[in-house]
């Protein structure tokens, strides 16, 4: 089986976030998508260019066109916010970002009508049907197809510290779950979804994809559903590690630190040097244990099984991609991530602010829904 990889221009970048449409007054998600997708849509009929369906009629996507910086993206992000608000403000109508609805109930919810949703419920049952959760992806261009499983594994090295820094899902259906970020236990569970398989050729990455379409595993390429992985009809390298962000700030911080590893180990094959790798067991520890601890994990930093407070091993990491982001323009951008290790990740807020309201899950969703407001964490 041949996969053609598109070209693409080198560290381009493109941000695809999720966002929940919940209630003014009680917090709770409303089934709207529809109406908010219709009122978008271009007068000749047809899709919106960038706020699109979802699984779920309580979300929207936003997408950027491909961009070639973060700030770029950002704007772009921030259009469609604006054009949805003019529907949805009316409504009584909150945006909302986190990994889950701190106290929604998966059983209320109503699926998107669209022949591939229904499949995939029918196939995935009661795991599929509990996927209320929401992320944030990141796609960078790759040049050469031959790069592109090098840096993918490359950045599974670093999953932890995104999971880590991202983590938005403490809570689930008005429970403490005990995870910085449970979204990333809970998606795994669907067929091909996890961590991706570390395929040192692209031959074999066509073996397998093979191999999942003849035994009827997918259709199609886009339902491989990997924490990291090729999307060769983009030509990019798409990363699904980070939690729903809740403001516009933070979901720039996530991209502009993506955005550099991916050009920093870009560099690092242009001269010709070895980039890092982990084995799978330690990156599947890496991801149980940034999903369970979140910013007090101590992550495993390399094949020798060396360790570290993931706090301690970030600023060391932003200090290195400096250079990086200084020559792609988001220096402003990466330095946010400084600010999360400062006032906390979501989850940490999140928990903050249910100690102070007595346990009450709907003052989280209050607070969620002024930081995605505000633009930025509060």
């Amino acid at each position: 089986m041949h996969i053609p990889f598109a070209a693409s221009p080198r560290s381009s970048i493109g941000v695809e976030w999720e966002l929940a449409l919940v209630d003014a007054d009680s917090g709770d998600l409303r089934q709207v998508a529809a109406t908010v997708l219709e009122a978008v849509a271009p007068p000749g009929g047809g899709e919106h260019p960038t706020i699109k369906q979802e699984l779920l009629l309580n979300t929207v996507e936003i997408i950027t066109g491909v961009c070639r910086t973060v700030p770029e993206a950002g704007a772009d992000l921030q259009r469609s916010i604006d054009t949805i608000r003019e529907v949805t403000d009316p409504l009584r109508v909150e945006l909302m970002c986190a990994g889950t609805h701190p106290f929604a109930r998966w059983s209320n919810q109503k699926v998107t009508d669209k022949q591939r949703y229904a499949t995939l419920i029918d196939r995935t049952q009661w795991w599929g049907r509990q996927m209320l959760i929401y992320g944030v992806h990141v796609h960078v261009g790759i040049e050469d197809r031959r790069k592109v499983l090098p840096i993918l594994r490359a950045v599974l090295t670093y999953f932890p510290h995104l999971q880590s820094l991202s983590a938005s899902s403490p809570f689930w259906g008005g429970k403490d779950t005990g995870y910085a970020s449970n979204r990333a236990l809970m998606f795994q569970q669907l067929p091909t979804a996890g961590l991706p398989f570390q395929f040192d050729e692209w031959e074999q990455l066509e073996a397998y994809t093979a191999d999942m379409m003849h035994t009827g595993v997918i259709d199609q390429f886009d339902e491989i559903r990997w924490d990291l992985r090729p999307s060769p009809r983009l030509g990019t390298l798409e990363m699904r590690i980070c939690d729903g962000a809740s403001n516009l700030t933070e979901v720039m911080a996530f991209a502009a630190l993506i955005h550099c590893l991916v050009e920093h180990f870009s560099t690092m094959l242009d001269e010709g040097k070895q980039l890092p790798k982990l084995q799978p067991w330690f990156a599947q520890e890496n991801k149980w244990r940034s999903a369970r601890y979140g910013m007090d994990a101590i992550i495993i930093l390399d094949a020798q099984g060396n360790e570290e407070l993931v706090t301690e091993a970030v600023p060391r990491l932003l200090a290195e991609l400096e250079p990086v982001a200084d020559r792609l323009g988001c220096a402003a951008e990466l330095d946010g991530v400084r600010t999360i290790l400062r006032k906390g990740a979501s989850y940490q807020r999140q928990r903050a602010v249910a100690r102070r309201n007595g346990g009450e899950l709907d003052s989280v969703v209050a607070a969620l829904v002024a930081e995605m407001r505000a633009g930025k964490p509060l």
